[in-house]
């Protein structure tokens, strides 16, 4: 008999676990606290509804959109963009990452770093079996390591007057994406993508059950780029000018540290972002708090709602229609005469937070760099996408002809005249590209402020 109860008794604990007071539905309990905090050095857009587009009358049909009311979920933007400290931080990372890896794996040091249990191959081809020991100094006095790292630096002839440079070119990060957009087509013609055998199908020849795929590795793109600002962009886009002292001091001069970063791909932002968003959820790990929404590129439209400050109708995030004040002074950096560039009191671009912010705590929405968003450019997207968080999005390859890698940027920079600094106008550069007047900024998603515990524990 006493068997028998221990029997009885042990289902119930199990099944108890599952049950709410007096069997009531109340969820799963105990769940992780999650409290929605702002990220530093964002401010947060509230949702709301707009008119996206052209501002101003289109008399020589000049604009490539039409107008079009569209709704904005709530998200966090950066305040200004991204500067050339802040990308040097990712730069750094990658470098030193690459260091450990060559210390522990090549030299064979194992403070370096930890060997795990990879589990197998699946886990194996994402990850590569071993931890980084981030807290181990590097000894450059050790001769192993010495002779480890110098493959990292230029040497012979391409060594300059024997000064001990970073060969930037291997300057490489690899890191990994979920393809969503391919993993929620709904083409069931694509045998490739969707799971014919799973559910019945009527005479229609339509499945019932939920359609899931059985390999989900073939959406999980593993990329590798460099990550270096391509600083010789001040020479190539200008053509018969003088402009090397940028090219030789602009990314790396303590002088520029506040200046928005350049020379950037929007492939290099989007990992960027990647980066950003791992350093930030290995923290919330280590501490024992919830990951957070991905840092990345914002869609065409969430920049235009940010850009407009919540002036929906005013060309410019000021206001408007002028791109001067009552006493005459420029309120962006831009071009505001023919050759004249100097009248914004800046020649090329300006520190990052120059300039009156928009009423949403943004600087420099209009002028000093062009942004890169995450919208695909499309002279008739606004035809064909939804009126709620727009955005059209596609992944080029690298053999995808240049119309396909077109991707939209906003703002105007600090060589645009006033037209394209209009928080309408629409403009766009290649994926692969790098200008000495495009930089970024990032968005996050704004998931909510949470609760955890039982009911009872909620305030």
């Amino acid at each position: 008999m006493k068997k028998l109860l221990l029997t009885l008794i042990a289902p119930l604990l199990l099944v108890g676990c599952y049950m709410g007071p007096q069997g009531e539905l109340v969820g799963v309990h105990p769940r992780q606290y999650w409290e929605q905090s702002n990220p530093y050095g964002m401010n947060y857009i509230h949702f709301g509804s707009f008119t996206m587009g052209p501002s101003d009358q289109d008399v020589p049909f000049a604009l490539n959109t039409r107008s079009k009311t569209v709704t904005i979920p709530p998200f966090y933007m950066d305040v200004h963009e991204i500067t050339n400290n802040e990308y040097r931080q990712f730069v750094h990372y990658v470098r030193d990452s690459l260091f450990l890896d060559a210390l522990f794996q090549d030299a064979g040091l194992e403070e370096y770093g930890t060997d795990v249990d990879a589990n197998g191959d699946d886990l194996e081809r994402i990850r590569k079996g071993y931890l980084l020991n981030w807290d181990e100094p590097i000894d450059w006095e050790e001769e192993e390591v010495e002779e480890t790292l110098n493959e990292f630096y230029y040497s012979g002839a391409e060594s300059f007057y024997d000064r001990k440079e970073l060969d930037t070119r291997k300057l490489n990060y690899t890191y990994y994406w979920v393809n969503l957009d391919a993993a929620g087509k709904k083409d069931v013609g694509d045998d490739d993508n969707r799971d014919w055998e799973l559910g019945e199908a009527n005479e229609m020849g339509q499945l019932h059950s939920v359609k899931r795929h059985s390999d989900r590795a073939q959406f999980i793109v593993r990329e590798t780029i460099n990550v270096y600002p391509d600083t010789l962009v001040w020479i190539q886009d200008y053509s018969y000018a003088y402009n090397e002292h940028l090219g030789e001091a602009y990314f790396w001069h303590p002088g520029y540290d506040d200046y928005p970063v350049v020379g950037v791909t929007w492939g290099q932002a989007k990992a960027f972002n990647a980066w950003r968003t791992q350093i930030m959820n290995e923290w919330k790990q280590k501490n024992g708090e919830t990951y957070v929404q991905k840092f990345r590129l914002p869609s065409e439209a969430e920049w235009e709602f940010a850009a407009r400050g919540g002036r929906h109708l005013a060309p410019y995030p000021w206001g408007g229609p002028y791109a001067r004040n009552e006493q005459g002074c420029v309120l962006a950096n831009f071009k505001p005469m023919r050759g004249d560039y100097v009248e914004d009191a800046n020649v090329y671009t300006a520190p990052v937070e120059s300039y009156s912010p928009n009423d949403y705590g943004l600087f420099n929405m209009s002028g000093n760099v062009a942004e890169w968003t995450n919208t695909a450019y499309d002279e008739t997207v606004y035809d064909f996408s939804w009126d709620l968080a727009p955005d059209y999005v596609y992944h080029a390859k690298a053999d995808d002809p240049p119309a396909l890698k077109r991707k939209v940027t906003r703002g105007g920079s600090w060589k645009d005249i006033g037209y394209y600094c209009q928080t309408g106008t629409r403009s766009f550069e290649y994926s692969d590209t790098a200008k000495a007047y495009i930089g970024f900024r990032s968005v996050m998603s704004y998931i909510g402020r949470g609760k955890s515990g039982l009911p009872e524990e909620w305030n």
